[in-house]
């Protein structure tokens, strides 16, 4: 558990005008955003389906959580995030330009109390009821005889930061598979099955989707149909659902999707796990990016060159860096392990976000890449040019084309989970040597 201290003034309320109570940013206490929200009844809900992710545990269900939704204000949106407490389930709803009617003033992240009054309050905000929403106060209270200094200490779980990284990684590589009207949406989300430990496949079929137990090229995965339960409420606003995921072929193991509702003002997406009972912080697609020796550095260059653009434009750090595109995305993903940089799939692209953590707890999050750095240090990998050896403990493994590995990991997982520690500790001496070869001048 890696946790932070918020400080909040107060309770977020819904009298009029909606307050988030928010901590974090540039200044004490920064207010972020001011203004209405032009679809509040559509706001309400989404928000709502966010932070019903984050205190539910999809798989094993056990007293809900107590877990608040992450908010970004960029350049020209909001963004709302969260993962659920099985870690399974990334919940965001972004509010678009269109749906604010004020002024961002101020770019930071930081966490929003979405207290059971703020709950109730929400599920009574109609379609034309007005919604303002100051998104942090800009003053601190102290306690004094007039009145107490109200602090709330919020865990966010080492957990969530691990689960940012890998859900952009998994998400970067998607594509666009399908999209539907809604009332073809809402036929096809009643008809889906309760059960959170199905995997399915969608298949564009006409104006819908059609299931089936096993992949095709061009299907999607939908690994635990109840998990798209949050959606729901939100039908009644949507125009559109769009559904992304990697390409698949005949006899694919289940990958994880991101499905989406969307309207001018607002998108509500909600990404899955490969499976119901995993959780994204454990997907180890991150590891083969941060094994670089160079990815901490690149990523210090990176962070110095983001902007609050809506989307982070990958070609232009390239230009202005002088790393080429690989290192650029591996420095992306090393802020990302930091909780600096998201994905979204609808607009191809990453964005910013700031929370209170930096890139030197990312070891600490991923012990396998501890394990391999270890390794290395103790001088335990033989490298080969097909097979190599790697010495852990009183064990001896095969590694063959620096990825698979006779180690009980991959027997188990396959490479589905992401490399072995021995797999990376091999990748960075291949690495190091190479880098060594390069430098001795011809």
């Amino acid at each position: 558990m890696v946790s932070a201290a918020y400080s909040y003034l107060g309770s977020s309320t819904l009298d009029g005008d909606l307050t988030l109570q928010t901590s974090g940013g540039p200044a004490a206490h920064p207010r972020f955003f001011t203004g209405f929200l032009t679809d509040p009844g559509a706001a309400a809900t989404g928000l709502l389906a966010v932070a019903e992710v984050a205190r539910t545990r999809y798989f094993r269900p056990v007293s809900p959580a107590s877990l608040d939704p992450v908010v970004t204000a960029g350049s020209d949106r909001l963004r709302f995030e969260s993962f659920s407490g099985c870690c399974g389930v990334y919940a965001r709803m972004d509010v678009l330009p269109a749906g604010l009617d004020g002024e961002i003033v101020a770019h930071g992240t930081t966490n929003v109390d979405v207290n059971l009054p703020l709950q109730r309050a929400l599920t009574r905000v109609g379609r034309t009821d007005p919604l303002h929403v100051a998104v942090g106060p800009d003053d601190l209270t102290v306690t004094t005889f007039d009145g107490p200094l109200v602090e709330r200490k919020v865990p966010l779980p080492a957990r969530w930061l691990r689960g940012f990284a890998e859900a952009q990684v998994l998400t970067a590589r998607f594509d666009p598979r399908a999209e539907i009207g809604v009332a073809e949406a809402r036929v096809l989300l009643n008809r889906l099955p309760a059960s959170d430990r199905s995997i399915l496949w969608a298949i564009p079929a006409g104006r819908s989707l059609r299931f089936t137990s096993r992949p095709v090229p061009g299907a999607v995965c939908l690994p635990g149909a109840g998990r798209l339960s949050a959606f729901k409420p939100f039908l009644r606003y949507a125009n559109t659902l769009r559904v992304y995921g990697p390409p698949v072929a005949a006899g694919n193991g289940p990958v994880a999707s991101t499905w989406e509702l969307s309207m001018p003002a607002l998108r509500l997406s909600l990404t899955l796990s490969p499976e119901p009972y995993r959780g994204f912080s454990g997907e180890g697609a991150v590891l083969g990016s941060l094994a670089s020796d160079d990815a901490a550095d690149d990523a210090d260059l990176i962070s110095a060159l983001l902007s609050w653009d809506p989307t982070i434009d990958v070609d232009a750090l390239v230009t202005a860096s002088g790393l080429d595109a690989r290192r650029v995305h591996d420095a992306l993903t090393q802020l990302g392990t930091a909780g600096r940089v998201g994905y979204d799939v609808a607009e191809a692209g990453y964005f910013h976000r700031t929370l209170p953590y930096s890139a030197d707890v990312v070891e600490r999050m991923n012990p396998r890449l501890a394990g391999a750095r270890a390794l290395v240090a103790e001088g335990a990998v033989t490298a080969g040019a097909e097979v190599s050896v790697v010495r852990s403990g009183d064990e001896t493994y095969q590694v063959r084309d620096a990825a698979s590995c006779t180690c009980p990991w991959w027997a188990k997982h396959r490479g589905d989970r992401g490399p072995c520690k021995h797999a990376l500790a091999v990748q960075m001496v291949v690495a190091g040597a190479a880098t060594e070869d390069a430098e001795v001048p011809a």
